[in-house]
């Protein structure tokens, strides 16, 4: 036996004693190369993007569906897949029908939430369709823009950028039209949100408009079903606990695999290797109704992200009013703010969605009344997501 067999024999046998045996297989924030029950959604979007076939552009559109409807795994799976298509051929992709030697235009996924500037954004799309690199500093927005516009007019080859979350609360409206509407001529977008087309910005500015339907029950199920397989011990998870849990997502499969993830991890704190349904029901009633995308609040900047992560370990003595818990956060040894910083912190994330302010009664006393903030985002799926990223 090499060491190579010996090795894994050795990984095999520390797994089976685990529950939880990949993360990231589990993870909300996590996005397969091939999404589950997507079939008719990859279609809408590959009618979209059929003039890439033909070494032409596709006209500026906007894709929307409801919170969790699985757009982000859609779009960044089949933009990542027809890139890589076209870098390797170097021209139009082949298909048994037609073919043609025009060079082909490059698709590019942009996350708003991770590039909310201007030159933030400008970079990442650079970056994407020249070979060489792309400084991050010491270098202004105009000439990184200039360069983007340079080299399309060179290349003549033209680039699809998917622009995703354009309503998130990180994004200013307004500059984001205005950075669309400042883009070369041979560059197209596709905007992805949750609001209707009527109630988008940036939809009276696409020629077409993609809906994406929330999952349906049965096949949320499989992809519970599926992610339990890849990320758990064999037989952890029940059918007829996947059904419970996507009944209770009602189509959101970020909130079905944050059910997911939490249920196992209070299945392993108790050193069991199966889901219960006590595990499965203590998981659901944790997660908050509406709640935001644990992508949106892994996306903060660091030190917000710090405030969160000592927050969500506070008792509710800790957390009876904002600036109690500006003080509790501020003893945290990772976080290193002022407690005036951090109550500031609070109020900003409270205003973004993240956190919620809840009134408080004191007592009869004169003045505003105060309040207190709530989670509005998983708190178990959370910490264990920073803690493995740190």
């Amino acid at each position: 036996m090499d060491i190579d067999a010996r090795i894994r024999r050795r990984q095999h046998r520390a797994d089976s004693q685990r529950l939880i045996r990949e993360h990231g297989a589990l993870s909300p924030v996590t996005h397969v190369e091939d999404p589950s029950g997507r079939g008719p959604a990859i279609e809408r979007l590959l009618d979209y993007l059929d003039p890439v076939f033909d070494g032409r552009l596709p006209p500026n559109a906007y894709v929307h569906g409801p919170f969790g409807a699985g757009k982000t795994a859609v779009v960044t799976a089949l933009f990542a897949r027809l890139d890589d298509l076209s870098v390797q051929s170097q021209s139009v992709i082949h298909t048994s029908t037609r073919a043609s030697t025009s060079t082909a235009p490059r698709l590019v996924y942009v996350d708003l939430r991770e590039t909310p500037s201007e030159f933030a954004f400008y970079r990442r799309v650079l970056d994407a369709v020249v070979e060489e690199s792309i400084p991050e500093h010491g270098v202004g927005t105009e000439e990184i823009r200039d360069r983007l516009h340079e080299h399309l007019d060179r290349s003549g080859a033209g680039v699809v950028i998917a622009i995703d979350h354009v309503g998130s609360p990180r994004v200013d409206t307004s500059a984001l039209r205005d950075r669309l509407d400042s883009l070369p001529d041979d560059a197209r977008w596709l905007a992805v949100g949750r609001d209707a087309p009527e109630a988008c910005p940036f939809a009276t500015a696409a020629t077409e408009t993609i809906e994406i339907d929330a999952y349906r029950r049965r096949v949320l199920i499989d992809v519970l079903m599926t992610r339990a397989s890849e990320g758990l011990a064999q037989g952890a998870l029940e059918h007829g606990l996947a059904r419970r849990i996507a009944g209770w997502a009602d189509g959101n499969a970020h909130d079905a695999l944050a059910a997911l993830f939490a249920a196992a991890e209070h299945t392993e704190s108790r050193d069991e290797t199966r889901l219960s349904a006590a595990d499965v029901d203590a998981a659901c009633d944790a997660i908050p109704r509406p709640d935001v995308s644990l992508g949106e609040v892994l996306a903060l900047p660091a030190n917000k992200r710090r405030v969160l992560r000592a927050l969500v370990d506070l008792t509710d003595e800790e957390r009876r009013s904002v600036t109690a818990t500006a003080e509790a956060i501020g003893t945290d040894a990772d976080v290193d703010l002022s407690t005036g910083t951090i109550e500031r912190y609070l109020y900003e994330l409270a205003e973004a969605g993240i956190l919620e302010r809840v009134p408080v009664a004191d007592g009869g006393g004169k003045g505003r009344m105060p309040s207190r903030v709530e989670l509005r985002f998983p708190p178990t799926v959370f910490r264990k997501l920073y803690d493995l990223r740190r």
